[in-house]
């Protein structure tokens, strides 16, 4: 089946579910503008009645219920619309961004994930991991900075067979469930980035002292007096004689306990928005019926505190509510008779003392089914793609047809590789300026982080053991650290040959651009047969790039173990034109001159 005319029915059914959308929110907003006039109209009529009962005395005061009622039902209803409303534009903006990823117009539009680039990592730069336009880019859609960092660390270092294996069952299971993995996407209120999980959890296992028990029952009983002395006030117009005292005692104790309860509300506001949006994703992951025993098994850390986390959640959601009640005009002033919020602070007290070990297990679980989520969506915007096999044994990597997941689909051009087993160890690839050489090894490497990672591979079939990978395709000097491309290169190549000795090359796939291109031809034969020669010898795979063809005569030093590739190029009315296959042996052709004559320069 042809996988770019399935991912244009994808796309195309995306475009239908954003023209639903667009035609719901286009009938509501309609419908919000009926409301709004009702509500108009039912005041203007409470206003009128209300003229002829007691400014008139035509007609009695009750038929102000008339209008009151109808206008409280109104609003109501109105609200229920406008909470709609929001769903429904939430809904329409995570449409347009996968219809953007399936359009190939997605760079920079998503979360470019910078943070999370360490530094001399072996292929996160090489392989355009993060920043605008890279695979995290491409493949993030998670909600919260647990779920970012799970899938960041999971692109950073790759897992065993058995690891991938499950995590392949599980991203299979969501990537069937469309509604799911879009509810975790639009659920809770909207905050600027990642819902910070990282605060909440801090400040959750730091948990707060629950007061003594009589604690309690002697504020109850300082707010029942100062209530009762109001109360008699209020028949007798004359307060008692003890009232004072009463007031004086609420002030005291108020102001004694006014540090703590101010540090423990701050502490717990700051987190509200990160609490709904948490409380709406566990309770989403809570009810869907997995069939994969990794996600299924997510679902019972979430039950870790002998209660479903969201509802745990939720009972702290409620309490930030009601502390923030007190803020009412209305409310205020009696909130403060009857310490509500050193009540609640308590309260928030004795949930952390409950719950707040499980809090930082229930966001891990959370974070790895975002992760798994971000995967699964990958997955069902590239129907193409193929659950690699990762196995045991000798460093192998075998496909077919890989290519480039960054590229547009339209213009993305997939090779075969075959490194490790019964072919060779190392593949020269030799080929002119922009003819693929570096793409080619980009596709490769960025395939391998996805397989393991446990994602489907942009590839008709894929086959690996586990391999990590290491590259020198984003090498650049540095004017602050003074380091040359050259001494950057060569000590990029030290760090390829150390992590070989390291793992005795059983799993270490090497993806050097232009060995050595900074130096002279003699030095530069003599040392890259020097690195090369070493690689293997240790074990490794992998390819080298090269536009010097002296280079390619290294290969049948190795015997089996090494072989050339090329990529060629021609030119056509005057326009230099590829077609990117790679092909078997030495290149034969060179397009240096003839580009350099064909942007304008005398040589």
């Amino acid at each position: 089946m042809d996988g770019r005319r399935d991912r244009a029915a994808v796309a195309a059914g995306c475009r239908d579910r954003r023209e639903r959308l667009r035609a719901d929110l286009a009938a509501s907003d309609h419908a919000d503008a009926r409301f709004a006039a009702a509500r108009l109209g039912l005041g203007a009529l409470a206003l009128a009645l209300a003229i002829g009962a007691f400014g008139w005395q035509r007609w009695s005061g009750w038929w102000l219920l008339v209008p009151g009622l109808a206008f409280a039902a109104t609003a109501v209803a109105h609200a229920r619309l406008l909470e709609r409303q929001t769903h429904s534009r939430r809904r329409l903006a995570h449409t347009d961004r996968a219809l953007a990823r399936l359009e190939d117009r997605w760079q920079g539009l998503g979360v470019t994930g910078a943070v999370h680039l360490p530094t001399g990592h072996p292929y996160a730069e090489d392989l355009d991991l993060f920043g605008a336009g890279g695979l995290f880019d491409l493949v993030c859609t998670t909600r919260t900075d647990a779920g970012e960092r799970r899938l960041a660390a999971w692109l950073l270092a790759p897992a065993p067979p058995g690891e991938v294996h499950a995590r392949q069952e599980a991203v299979r299971d969501l990537a069937a469930r469309d509604a799911f993995r879009e509810d975790l996407a639009v659920l809770g209120p909207d905050v600027p980035g990642a819902a910070t999980t990282d605060a909440v959890t801090a400040w959750a296992a730091a948990a707060g002292r629950p007061p003594a028990s009589w604690a309690p029952v002697v504020l109850v009983a300082l707010s029942l007096v100062t209530l009762a002395a109001l109360a008699i006030w209020a028949r007798t117009s004359t307060p008692p004689d003890w009232f004072s005292g009463a007031l004086a005692a609420q002030a005291v104790v108020g102001f004694w306990l006014r540090p703590r309860v101010r540090r423990s509300i701050r502490a717990v506001e700051d987190r509200a928005h990160d609490l709904r949006i948490a409380a709406a994703l566990v309770a989403r992951v809570e009810a869907e019926p997995f069939t994969s025993p990794r996600l299924r098994e997510l679902q019972a850390r979430l039950h870790a505190s002998g209660a479903p986390a969201s509802a745990e959640i939720r009972r702290l959601s409620r309490l930030v509510d009601l502390l923030t009640s007190r803020q009412n005009q209305i409310f205020g002033p009696l909130s403060v008779l009857l310490f509500w919020a050193t009540h609640l602070a308590w309260a928030v007290d004795r949930w952390r003392a409950r719950a707040g070990r499980h809090v930082g297990g229930w966001f891990d679980a959370l974070g790895e089914v975002e992760a798994l989520s971000a995967l699964a969506t990958f997955a069902g915007e590239h129907p193409d793609a193929v659950y690699p096999e990762l196995g045991g044994g000798p460093p192998m990597l075998h496909g077919t047809a890989v290519a480039h997941p960054l590229l547009p689909a339209a213009i993305a051009v997939g090779n075969d590789v075959a490194l490790g087993g019964d072919a060779p160890h190392l593949v020269i690839v030799s080929g002119s300026n922009m003819s693929g050489k570096s793409t080619y090894m980009r596709a490769i490497g960025v395939n391998v982080v996805l397989a393991q990672a446990g994602a489907p591979v942009c590839a008709a079939a894929l086959r690996l053991t586990p391999l990590m990978p290491a590259g020198t395709l984003r090498v650049q000097d540095s004017l602050q650290s003074g380091q040359s491309r050259f001494f950057a290169e060569i000590t990029k190549l030290r760090q390829i040959v150390d992590l070989a000795r390291q793992t005795s090359g059983a799993g270490t796939l090497f993806l050097i651009d232009e060995l050595l291109s900074g130096t002279n031809s003699h030095d530069r034969q003599q040392g890259a047969a020097g690195v090369l020669r070493g690689l293997v010898d240790l074990g490794a795979i992998g390819l080298a790039t090269t536009h010097d063809l002296a280079l390619t005569a290294f290969a049948g030093t190795l015997g089996a173990r090494a072989r050339n590739m090329h990529f060629v190029d021609h030119f056509e009315d005057g326009v230099l034109r590829f077609d990117y296959r790679l092909r078997d042996g030495v290149v034969s052709t060179s397009n240096a001159i003839a580009l350099m004559r064909s942007v304008g320069l005398d040589v």
